[in-house]
């Protein structure tokens, strides 16, 4: 689908049909030319209500004026002209203190809504909408100009892309990504946008002592890679490494899932494909910040060499691991992968690890919301800022004293699930804090997107499926902290 900023008013351009967002119900405003119909037909312009009059060629959508509701109203609008024979668009953006991020917000809106998942289908449904002509209307912002328009339009095609890519890498299933696959796409990427790409297979894994990795996929006839990609632009403002959990099918191993919660564990390499997505995203948009993507692959499966409960086992900087629950086996893996991380990159200013980690963070902040975790209050607090602008919903979720005691093991340095059923999405971090040298850890946060990372139903401009959880979270927050200035939304 084709985006295009025209020097017209919205009147004077020719499309197919009229995409017209109805702000905060308010008919009467001079787009509005239906209004007696539309009060015939009850359109109200409620939010995310759609109305097409099809022989006025005139596509209506309730909204508000807010950056995530302009995204969720295009998404609303490419659904409901889905199966139509309209070839192109039209449509007018509204002011709302800047709208060359409101222009931003519809392109990204309309990309991320028109997505489906379809690889697999023998037969495919052709969207007929090509072509989306953008008005450039009276605006009073200095900011607006045709040139700063063309180029948010970019953007946003940029990061709708790379969300794209990342929901196609969740939703494909394990008999077509497992972990040397995974590696063999990550390869692909780094060779595309001129990264530096390593990886590690089971031998190197284990020269570099790697022990608990390696337990959790030694079921496996695919056996774990660990995937180091590096973005090295000249000049960069930060050092910022990403580690993603990807467990490209997770069983539970011997502590085994009950059937029905084994449908969607393709889903459990979300944090590691999101962490792929944003080095991409990083290399598109030339951000000028050194990014390090660490995708610690692996499948958790059942064999007689399968990793056992009661197992003890050393991670890579030497502290021992009591199993008590094979089924927690991402943070094992991620455990190697922090050490890893913090062990080959040099003075980095940030790290951070994405997964798809517990579904207790599901029953606390529901199906919707990342959690948000660390032990720096300002970096927490900048993680949400730029949740919020990008549109993705998260939450913190609060370290005490008397949590990190459950983690405590009779018999080793520590446990790898907790004595206690309650608080288990932030035991689970305080798990992976016990990897993160002290030098690092005001530096440190974790995010778990087991919630959003994939859900059997649509939601927003979010499919039935992968959503692409964390990744404009993550690129949003790298602008925010080194390319824009503390006034831009």
């Amino acid at each position: 689908m084709k985006f295009e900023v025209v020097d017209k008013k919205l009147s004077d351009i020719t499309a197919d049909v009229e995409i017209i967002f109805v702000i905060d119900k308010n008919l009467d405003h001079k787009w509005v030319k239906d209004k007696e119909l539309l009060q015939e037909l009850e359109f109200k312009g409620d939010v995310e209500e759609v109305c097409l009059l099809a022989e006025k060629k005139r596509l209506y959508v309730g909204a508000k004026l807010d950056h995530d509701e302009i995204r969720i109203a295009a998404a609303k609008a490419i659904k409901a002209l889905k199966g139509k024979a309209y070839k192109s668009a039209k449509v007018g953006v509204y002011i709302q203190n800047c709208p060359i991020t409101n222009i931003k917000a519809f392109v990204e809106g309309a990309l991320l809504g028109k997505y489906e998942f379809d690889k697999f289908k023998s037969k495919k449904k052709e969207h007929a909408l090509k072509e989306i002509f953008i008005a450039n209307e009276e605006y009073s912002d200095k900011s607006f100009t045709l040139e700063n328009a063309k180029k948010s339009v970019i953007e946003a095609e940029k990061v709708a892309q790379s969300v794209n890519f990342v929901r196609d890498l969740v939703n494909t299933p394990p008999n077509e990504i497992y972990p040397e696959r995974l590696a063999e796409i990550a390869q692909d990427v780094a060779k595309k946008y001129a990264l530096e790409c390593t990886v590690l297979d089971e031998k190197e894994l284990e020269k570099e002592g790697m022990e608990a990795m390696l337990s959790v996929g030694r079921a496996s006839v695919h056996k774990p890679r660990l995937i180091h990609l590096s973005y090295k632009p000249e000049n960069p403002k930060a050092k910022v490494v990403i580690v993603g959990k990807g467990l490209t099918y997770d069983s539970g191993g011997l502590s085994l899932k009950p059937s029905d919660y084994m449908v969607t564990m393709k889903s459990d390499k979300s944090g590691a494909c999101a962490a792929l997505g944003i080095i991409e995203a990083a290399a598109r948009l030339k951000l000028p910040v050194e990014i390090h993507s660490i995708l610690a692959a692996a499948e958790n499966m059942v064999g007689g060499d399968a990793y056992k409960p009661d197992d003890i086992i050393k991670a890579k900087n030497g502290k021992t691991i009591e199993v008590r629950n094979t089924d927690a086996e991402g943070r094992l893996v991620l455990a190697d992968a922090l050490c890893y991380a913090q062990e080959k990159i040099k003075d980095l200013d940030y790290i951070f690890d994405m997964a798809t980690l517990t579904g207790a963070c599901v029953v606390a902040l529901g199906e919707y919301t990342i959690g948000v975790m660390g032990e720096k209050e300002e970096l927490k607090q900048s993680l949400l800022e730029a949740a919020k602008a990008s549109g993705e919903l998260a939450a913190e979720l609060p370290f005490n004293r008397y949590l990190p005691k459950l983690l405590e093991s009779k018999q080793a340095d520590i446990c790898n699930i907790a004595s206690s059923r309650y608080g288990g999405a932030i035991t689970a971090a305080l798990f992976l804090k016990e990897f993160i040298e002290e030098k690092n850890q005001k530096r440190w946060a974790h995010l778990d997107i087991a919630g959003p990372a994939y859900v059997e139903k649509e939601w927003g401009y979010n499919p039935y499926g992968a959503s692409g959880a964390g990744m404009r979270l993550m690129v949003k927050w790298l602008q925010k902290q080194f390319v824009f200035n503390k006034e831009h939304p």
